[in-house]
């Protein structure tokens, strides 16, 4: 395959399946094993390297698997916990990590198992250019944040995020080491976990099943939004997870997502490290 029509394949696997002259650039992409329409852009760098790729077997069945058992294991974590009154420090240490295994362990495994590992599958790449996009839909995110922070607090009054409040016990509470490790956790953890499991392992279901570039941004950003269980700031996260949704599109990479999250968090992050309660994307 020439390198133009590589290019041709990337666009339609990145651009939501648009429509292209059927050309060999389109029967590659149509006849693959791997791609489809809004794959992440590894699968197509890696079938024009000619690296040999199976039909992914995991979908719709293992995202839900993803969100449901994060929420089940969070349960399970922290419910014995609270009964036993455990330190605050371990509580929400523990109660954090626990549900990172279905979040991120469970797209790790199942792309492995059924499919071509998560590198591939779930889009993990990390460029200069991922970097610049993931900065940029930061950037807009946190705008976006601040701006629909304004309009909930005018409508609903003072508000913090779930994440704050435990901050803020921990310093009031807990060892410095405790609310450094749940800032880290906040700035860089959650929105590699977060990624893995919404823009990588729901949206690529989405795509693989046929829904739309669109309905699919829209899908995983309500569903990351209606995953924190925080209904003040449903509204808050919501166009925060269109941006992640849209930046994902764009570039056909995680990595991106990963970045704006990163970048959107780290504000939260340091105000965790004050112990401030504060809104928390």
């Amino acid at each position: 395959m020439g390198d133009a029509a590589r290019g041709r394949v990337r666009v339609l696997a990145h651009n939501g399946g648009m429509s292209l002259p059927p050309d060999s650039a389109t029967a590659a992409l149509s006849e693959s094993s791997a791609a489809y329409p809004g794959c992440p852009v590894t699968v197509v760098e890696a079938e024009a390297r000619g690296v040999p790729l199976r039909v992914p077997r995991w979908g719709i069945g293992s995202a839900l698997i993803t969100v449901f058992g994060a929420l089940v294991l969070g349960l399970l974590a922290a419910a014995p916990l609270l009964i036993l009154g455990a330190p605050l420090a371990i509580t929400a240490i523990v109660g954090t990590l626990v549900p990172w295994i279905s979040l991120a362990g469970w797209p790790l495994f199942v792309t492995w198992w059924k499919g071509n590992g998560p590198r591939i599958d779930l889009g993990l790449r990390l460029t200069w250019s991922d970097v610049g996009w993931g900065a940029l839909a930061g950037f807009v995110g946190l705008f976006l944040a601040g701006i629909i922070a304004l309009i909930t607090q005018a409508i609903a009054g003072d508000f913090s995020s779930a994440a704050g409040d435990v901050a803020l016990d921990l310093q009031q509470s807990g060892p410095f080491w405790a609310l450094a490790i749940f800032a880290v956790m906040i700035m860089v953890g959650a929105p590699i976990v977060e990624e893995i499991a919404f823009r990588g392992m729901l949206f690529n279901s989405l795509r693989k099943k046929g829904v739309g570039a669109v309905w699919t941004i829209i899908i995983t950003a309500v569903v990351f939004s209606a995953f924190h269980f925080e209904p003040i700031r449903f509204f808050l996260l919501l166009p925060i997870g269109l941006v992640y949704g849209w930046v994902r599109w764009k570039t056909g990479s995680l990595g991106a997502a990963m970045v704006a999250h990163g970048v959107n968090n780290a504000p939260a992050a340091l105000v965790v490290l004050l112990g401030v309660p504060e809104v928390t994307p």
